[in-house]
């Protein structure tokens, strides 16, 4: 479809970021005038995203259009993207309802940042342009800066805070050369100008030119934690309170993917002979190293940090196929894998208690027997993470798979396979550690309403994603 277009400032187009930017802003308002209660706060915050959400729809069937001189769009990719910001952000401020009680957070400026957060990543999803995506990675970065040290009397999260700060910043130099070399060479900073000055050959054998797209996988290597730029989410998953952590492992992360497709397969596609090697190498590296680092690991977090980094090895599959499929692909595994890793992190939250997070694998023995509905969740999640049908994990990797193969990436696809095979090992071990060890203690669970409810969330779209995955796919295509 050809691209419409709209005024050079088109507001409508901005919806979602305009109505998310004034509920942000009057959670911090209101947070000054409330008392201890701060219920009131969640639900600004729920109905913001709500809002956030239907406004993604403003334009109607009349998409793809671009404004502000090409640097912005609205089209399939960014509101579907949109609505997996607003449900995992939504899921994150509900874990946090108690979680924030429990540990003593300041909810005003949280529940604040995180809705920043996301503004960032839907302007990060919708950008058409150099200037504008290292605008929305820098909104998001920041935030989670500080989301992750934001217990400041626990030295793990102002550890994780400052090595992710550190570590991000030097990322986001590399990413900024290389936009820069593209500019360079090109002479625009457009997506859409970029790609037509390639088509031409003008630049096509610039050496600068392929310097900025090595440059450009560095930088977004960090921000989506691929192998080798991906030591810093182990330590930072383990440090940041547990809700933030599963908020970074999906929102952030799939804003950064969206990113990632645009420059690569629609802005830079002449050059995927060059780009492809790399970023196949990038994906097989992801694939067994997350793997084998997760085999090691007796910390849930940092299991689950080691996983999502294999996890990004077989979405970066997705971005190398770069067809109709491979875009809709991603969608869906971005969407399966927040159901997935919310309810798997609502459970390791109602496993903690204040002071004790209860993040071994040992604290979970017995876990079968004394609380079976609960284990059971936990073994729906650890099982479609690994692919097993039909849950919502393996349809997610069958359609990535046959993208890649409708482009001829069989070697790719069968590494990816024997990769989700490994990865069994671990998923196995904790279902081995909740249904056949003893207790090493008594479990002081405290059941409440809202996580379970995110858990319960979790279990019925990874359910339905897997059994009924047809409509949820021809959505992310058309």
């Amino acid at each position: 479809m050809e691209p419409i277009p709209a005024p050079l400032v088109d507001l409508t187009s901005l919806a979602p970021v305009l109505v998310l930017s004034v509920f942000t802003m009057m959670v911090l308002l209101v947070d000054l005038f409330v008392g201890r209660n701060k219920s009131v706060l969640v639900f600004i915050s729920l109905t913001g995203l709500l809002m956030a959400a239907i406004s993604a729809f403003a334009k109607g069937a009349e998409i793809p259009v671009y404004s502000f001189n090409g640097a912005y769009v609205v089209d399939r990719l960014s509101i579907f993207f949109t609505m997996i910001f607003c449900l995992s952000s939504a899921l994150a401020i509900l874990l946090s309802v108690e979680y924030n009680k429990r540990e003593g957070i300041r909810v005003g400026e949280y529940y604040s940042l995180i809705l920043f957060c996301t503004v960032g990543m839907i302007v990060l999803a919708s950008s058409t342009d150099l200037i504008m995506i290292f605008i929305g990675i820098e909104i998001v970065s920041i935030c989670l800066y500080v989301l992750a040290g934001i217990r400041r009397g626990d030295l793990r999260s102002n550890e994780a805070s400052l090595k992710y700060f550190l570590l991000g910043a030097f990322a986001t130099g590399f990413l900024l050369y290389g936009m820069t070399l593209l500019y360079g060479t090109t002479g625009s900073v457009k997506l859409l100008t970029i790609a037509e000055r390639l088509n031409s050959g003008e630049v096509f054998t610039n050496p600068l030119m392929l310097m900025g797209v090595v440059l450009l996988v560095i930088g977004f290597g960090f921000k989506v934690a691929s192998v080798p730029f991906h030591m810093w989410a182990p330590d930072v998953y383990q440090g940041a309170p547990t809700p933030v952590t599963a908020f970074m492992a999906v929102g952030p992360k799939a804003a950064a993917f969206a990113a990632f497709f645009r420059v690569f397969a629609e802005g830079i596609p002449e050059l995927a002979p060059s780009w492809e090697t790399t970023l196949s190498i990038v994906a097989v590296l992801s694939m067994f190293i997350g793997n084998l680092g997760a085999i090691m690991q007796t910390n849930i977090k940092r299991l689950l940090a080691f996983s999502s980094v294999s996890h990004v090895g077989y979405i970066l599959i997705a971005v190398i196929a770069k067809n109709t499929l491979g875009s809709a692909s991603l969608l869906f595994y971005m969407l399966s894998y927040a159901f997935m890793i919310f309810g798997i992190f609502g459970i390791v939250i109602l496993l903690g208690r204040e002071g004790n997070e209860n993040l071994e694998l040992e604290n979970y023995s017995g876990l079968g027997f004394k609380h079976p509905m609960l284990a059971f969740c936990m073994t729906l999640f650890m099982l479609s993470l690994g692919g097993l049908p039909p849950l919502a994990g393996f349809v997610a990797k069958f359609y990535i798979f046959q993208a890649a193969l409708k482009e001829g990436f069989l070697w790719l696809v069968i590494i990816a396979v024997l990769n989700s095979a490994i990865s069994f090992y671990y998923y196995l071990k904790v279902i081995v550690f909740m249904y056949m060890k003893e207790p090493i203690g008594e479990f002081k669970i405290s059941l409440t309403p809202i996580t379970l409810f995110v858990v319960a969330i979790g279990v019925l779209g990874t359910l339905e994603l897997g059994i009924f995955p047809g409509p949820v796919i021809f959505l992310a295509q058309y």
